[in-house]
């Protein structure tokens, strides 16, 4: 299947938008990166969608919230996430998450009563413990105070995909993952030009969130397999250990990405496809 539904899904006091791709087997659900979108999951997801169902859902704007308020807890997250399940009758889903989705699966998982069959979880965010234990405001969070500053207009196409292309973030993304991030990422501002569909505000409120809830003491009540995928080269490495967090899990397994940064599915999506086939298969 080439091209995915894109559904609507009411989960009673908000409406998630979600990426359907038909298939013949279980059902992945797979979660973005906090300020990304679930188009990013495609060339991975359309390569395994015959052999799967997949869904994508976004989560970015379907709650109103104030960074200097604490933002969107992650765990409101997970509980937004269960409440789709439900809704769309998943029960025994296997789960990929990236970044910020990694760790709202594993609070799902961990608390929710969702009967996982098996996750990849690619760079969760586990904070060293003491920052779940402090109260800082968005100037002082190493990624919320740089997120609320980002770049968000770009006269043309050719200006954004020139820019993208000169930030380290962006630097070894494949080709394919820059087009659907321009065509799907970003959206036409009210005076002309593009701007993020994820907007720097709500961005940062997803990362203020994601200090509300500390999900190391759930970690041992997930029994189901649990990959946990590292880049290589990911500037996280200095701050979150993975290779902890995956002793935690009663069926943990842990492997390095070589050459990857942080956004491993960007840069390497066939990589990351072969790893979901034959962990899942």
């Amino acid at each position: 299947m080439e091209q995915p539904q894109v559904l609507l899904q009411d989960i009673g006091d908000a409406d998630l938008s979600y990426l359907h791709y038909k298939g013949d087997g279980d059902t992945i659900i797979f979660l973005h990166a906090t300020g990304f979108l679930p188009w990013l999951w495609h060339p991975i997801a359309k390569a395994l969608s015959p052999s799967y169902r997949i869904i994508a859902p976004y989560f970015c704007d379907h709650r109103e919230t104030d960074p200097e308020k604490g933002g969107l807890n992650w765990m409101k997250l997970a509980q937004d996430l269960s409440i789709f399940c439900e809704k769309l009758d998943i029960t025994t889903p296997f789960l990929v998450g990236h970044s910020m989705g990694a760790t709202v699966l594993t609070m799902v998982a961990a608390t929710l009563g969702l009967d996982v069959r098996s996750m990849i979880l690619i760079e969760p965010i586990f904070l060293p413990q003491d920052f779940y234990r402090i109260q800082i405001k968005v100037e002082d969070h190493p990624l919320a105070s740089k997120s609320i500053k980002r770049r968000n207009h770009w006269e043309s196409e050719k200006e954004a995909i020139e820019y993208l292309k000169s930030r380290p973030l962006f630097a070894k993304w494949d080709d394919e993952m820059i087009g659907l991030y321009i065509r799907y990422g970003m959206v036409e501002g009210e005076t002309g030009g593009l701007e993020l569909t994820c907007s720097p505000l709500r961005e940062a409120s997803l990362f203020m969130g994601g200090m509300q809830y500390d999900p190391w003491p759930l970690l041992p009540k997930i029994t189901c397999p649990v990959l946990v995928l590292e880049g290589e080269a990911s500037e996280n490495r200095s701050y979150i250990d993975l290779e902890k967090a995956t002793s935690l899990f009663p069926q943990g397994f842990h492997r390095i990405i070589p050459g990857a940064g942080h956004l491993i599915p960007m840069e390497q999506p066939g990589e990351i496809t072969g790893i979901i086939r034959e962990f899942f298969d």
